[in-house]
């Protein structure tokens, strides 16, 4: 069984025979809700490429410490994945962005497209952001991961055009596209963005402006996914053809 992961701060510096403390929710959480005492072993994480494990010295409900017995550093997986994520409604967006870190996005950035249902305004904002960023961190913290994702500020068509100019391969899944996402070439691509539209679909000026700079329509296949699960299922079939899957 996969060690318990609790995330920290920071892990720079921090040697074997160091001891991390673990403070705050983290240890609330890793004391009160996981129950683990003295002498267990754990997995701390700074969420930026390093991961020491080690044994539980103090156990206390605001501070855990934990001596390091080994300490990894792992270099940021390639190619990076970044996924333009049309708010949905509801609870789906923090279902879509759960997911989606479990299987290995790199970044997830927020749009707030012409058809989204969901409006971020204000308060309301800052909210719906603190709360994604929340499941992201939860979600990396499950899934073991070394690095975890980037949840951007909300853009408009415009934020997303640019996002799209800077991948070596940017795709928009739409469900009457020509060319099919299994047929794509990853051969070159180290950056990848996807292009996730909303459940009212995209406008077509939407898809002018994000082919005008460089992104390719392409469909996931016959059936018309959801935009909470699109993304998922594109991310998994873009990431089985990478040796980021393969490792």
């Amino acid at each position: 069984m996969s060690l318990p992961v609790h995330l920290v701060d920071s892990l720079v510096d921090v040697r074997v025979g160091d001891v991390v403390d673990v403070t705050g929710a983290e240890a609330h959480h890793a004391v009160a809700v996981r129950r683990l005492r003295p002498g267990e072993q754990v997995q701390l994480t700074d969420g930026r490429g390093t991961r020491a494990t080690g044994a539980v010295a103090t156990a206390d409900r605001r501070l855990l410490e934990v001596q390091v017995g080994s300490v990894q550093h792992e270099e940021r997986p390639t190619p990076t994945l970044t996924v333009v994520q049309a708010i949905p409604k509801g609870e789906r967006g923090e279902l879509a962005v759960e997911v989606l870190t479990e299987i290995g996005v790199d970044v997830i950035v927020p749009w707030a497209a012409s058809r989204s249902v969901t409006v971020w305004r204000a308060e309301r904002r800052e909210k719906a952001l603190a709360r994604w960023r929340s499941t992201v961190r939860e979600a990396a913290k499950q899934a073991r991961r070394c690095w975890f994702p980037e949840v951007l500020e909300p853009v408009t068509t415009s934020g997303a055009a640019q996002v799209v100019e800077a991948a070596d391969l940017a795709v928009v899944l739409h469900e009457s596209a020509d060319e099919a996402l299994a047929d794509l070439d990853l051969t070159d691509a180290q950056r990848i963005v996807l292009v996730v539209g909303p459940e009212g679909g995209l406008t077509e000026g939407e898809i002018e402006e994000l082919a005008g700079h460089g992104a390719r329509s392409v469909r996931l296949g016959r059936e018309v996914l959801r935009t909470s699960t699109a993304g998922v299922a594109a991310c998994a079939a873009l990431l089985s053809r990478t040796p980021r899957w393969r490792s």
